[in-house]
């Protein structure tokens, strides 16, 4: 099962080279140190929902394969903030990181192994040579045949050497929380935190610091009951109902179970947890590599995004996930909270970049906006695109605000009723794009923040920002549109809310990496701040202008076909950054292949690529059995561009079929 996976020739690896290592002890390691095993370079960024998939993915395979297998993490920041190497060690314990880390700030390692997107993952065999390359997540079963394979190979050929790896565990650093996420006020003035890297819920006295309750159990996993018994996934987002529809649910609070892609419910009275919405098994329709298709969903030949919009547009009409909550599958839901305007639970589906809608009477889980393509696009509901949404607030009009933290912007959904059907229509207040970020105060169109996570709306309608990799909490107005700093120098904020227990209102922060919740005032005057706007550094790729040949390879896993039993089973969707770049090519159609023409007017870009391919079970020339599973395959690219009149005139890419 292993041949769309395995390259069929064999390339010696580069040298691993970087600014230092982590989870070494203090060892700086180079592929000499690494013989005898079969090596995964995981070529990740802390920021990426995807990359974080990533992770989990190969946690199984590193148990499995514990003797055999050594996994190393090459970071290659996207942001700024995450090339601090601080920042990146607080990173390696939050995520439990149990692998050697390569710090790669300017790229070095990146280039040598030609990476193109976050995740990549590059197979190395005990001699030292590169035998797969794959992007996008969703690889895990390929992987471990591809490694059995390996075992067996290299046993025979007496290059496998088993034994310890050299990963050392770091120090840890956290208190009575560990990297908290997300909280809300109670009614009785105390606060309920989603201790995230603790894998619990815990409330909190009003003086922030003194632990009045605990919920689950401490340990990583999935399990439903008591206060003492039950278990979570690094929960994120929390929300508290209202005091009718939790009268009327039987609970008070719902959790977005980040890690086990599950809403859980919590009633406070008894701690009791319940699980309300997820099968917890990772949704990628929208955002990865590989899903199997529910009943009922359509080939890619059919419009995806058509059906997702049609949803989104009408919120009050259910939107096709199912009519179990149970057996809709989710992905990394982030954050969440109760829309006055919805009478439900808004949810940020950071996995699929959309917004999703949680009803605790009926159960029902819709998609209120979002294609589930990354980027920033606002207009209707229905084709909106989102970048890893983050953070939700709403404000005293009903409006619901949106930290999108991969393209750094603070985004706003806003609602009208037509004849008893809601619409939903989204807007950028501030943010450029994917790729544009920095930190300036000023007129919110040139304003920027940096992979903001938390909002929360002030007394006087102003939206407090939570701009998580510039440690900061910034302020944007509505009425004058633009953008000021309340505080800086905070260690990773990862949340914001207003607190009105003391009488006159403060801001609490939730200072994720220093594992603490401080309040701070809300001044009457912001500071003012303008460090620059800036942009990722990714190589760009140099291509000439003119006509570029653009192909995806993609061959369909061991046991399946090409689903054409509607025709071209194969799809492209082609866009650029800024629209100019693209003088033809561009749009949605099917098939692998693509003549884009790029102007030579536009000194550079930004292409974005989605590649979709649909496979049954089933074997090469013969017909797909009635009821046989069905996969979607998906990878999005986002590729830097400069134009070069020596540069390529052809652009492959893999969208790979991994079973």
């Amino acid at each position: 099962m292993t041949e769309t996976v395995r390259a069929g020739y064999r390339v010696r690896a580069s040298e691993l080279e970087g600014r230092n290592w982590l989870n070494t002890g203090g060892r700086q390691l180079g592929l000499e140190d690494l013989r005898g095993k079969i090596v995964i370079l995981d070529f990740w960024t802390f920021c990426c929902i995807n990359c974080l998939h990533v992770l989990d993915e190969l946690r199984p395979l590193e148990e499995k394969f514990s003797d055999v297998l050594v996994t190393v993490g090459v970071h290659s920041p996207k942001f700024e903030h995450e090339a601090d190497p601080v920042a990146l060690a607080a990173a390696v314990e939050r995520y439990e990181i149990h692998h050697p880390v390569l710090d790669d700030p300017e790229l070095i390692t990146w280039q040598a192994y030609t990476a193109r997107a976050w995740p990549t993952l590059v197979v190395l065999d005990p001699e030292g040579y590169i035998v797969a390359n794959l992007s996008g997540e969703g690889h895990a079963a390929g992987l471990e045949s591809l490694i059995s394979e390996l075992v067996a190979e290299h046993e025979t050929k007496g290059t496998l050497h088993r034994g310890d790896g050299p990963y050392v565990p770091a120090e840890p650093t956290a208190g009575n929380l560990r990297f908290p996420g997300k909280a809300v006020p109670l009614p009785e003035g105390t606060f309920l935190v989603a201790d995230t890297g603790h894998h619990r819920l815990v409330e909190l006295e009003a003086d922030l610091a003194t632990v009045r309750t605990v919920i689950g159990d401490g340990t990583k996993g999935w399990r439903d009951g008591t206060a003492e018994t039950a278990r979570f996934n690094e929960p994120q987002g929390v929300a508290v109902l209202p005091a009718a529809a939790a009268e009327a649910a039987g609970y008070d609070v719902v959790v977005a179970d980040t890690v086990n892609h599950r809403l859980r419910a919590v009633a406070l009275a008894s701690g009791t947890v319940t699980t309300v919405a997820g099968n917890g098994v990772q949704r990628l329709l929208d955002a990865g590599n590989q899903t199997k298709r529910a009943p009922g969903e359509e080939h890619p030949s059919e419009s995806r995004t058509a059906e997702a919009g049609a949803n989104a547009g009408a919120v009050l009409t259910h939107s096709g996930l199912g009519t179990n909550p149970l057996d809709v599958s989710l992905s990394s839901p982030w954050d969440l909270t109760w829309s006055t305007a919805l009478r439900r639970v808004v949810v940020a589906m950071a996995g699929t970049h959309q917004i999703f809608t949680f009803d605790p009477l009926t159960g029902a889980v819709d998609i209120l906006a979002g294609t589930g393509l990354e980027g920033l696009l606002d207009g209707e509901g229905s084709t909106a695109w989102f970048a890893q949404s983050s953070g939700l607030a709403e404000d005293a009009a009903g409006n619901i605000w949106v930290a999108d933290s991969e393209t750094s912007a603070l985004r706003r959904l806003s609602f009208t009723d037509t004849d008893g059907q809601i619409q939903v229509s989204v807007g950028t207040a501030v943010g450029a794009g994917l790729f544009d970020f920095g930190f300036r105060d000023g007129a919110a169109g040139e304003a920027r923040l940096q992979h903001p996570l938390g909002v929360a709306v002030l007394p006087d309608g102003s939206v407090a920002v939570a701009d998580t990799y510039n440690g900061a909490v910034r302020r944007y107005d509505p009425a004058t549109e633009t953008v000021s700093t309340l505080a800086r120098g905070l260690s990773e904020p990862s949340d914001v809310l207003v607190d009105t227990t003391a009488g006159e209102p403060l801001l609490i922060v939730v200072e994720a990496n220093k594992h603490q919740l401080i309040r701070l005032p809300i001044p009457k005057e912001a500071q003012s701040v303008d460090e620059g706007a800036r942009q990722t550094q990714r190589p760009a790729s140099p291509v000439a202008a003119g006509p570029v040949a653009l192909s995806v390879r993609f061959a369909a896993p061991k046991g399946q076909k090409l689903d054409d039993r509607w025709g071209d089973p194969t799809q492209l969707k082609i866009s650029s950054s800024p629209e100019e770049l693209l003088v033809s090519g561009g749009g949605t159609s099917t098939g692998l292949t693509r003549e884009l023409v790029l102007s030579d007017s536009v000194p550079g870009g930004v292409l974005h690529i989605t590649a979709r391919a649909a496979a049954c079970d089933g074997e090469p020339g013969g017909e797909i059995p009635d009821h046989a599973a069905c996969h979607l395959y998906q990878q999005d690219w986002g590729i830097p561009v400069t134009m070069d009149a020596a540069g390529e005139t052809a652009l492959t890419l893999d969208l790979r079929g991994v079973d």
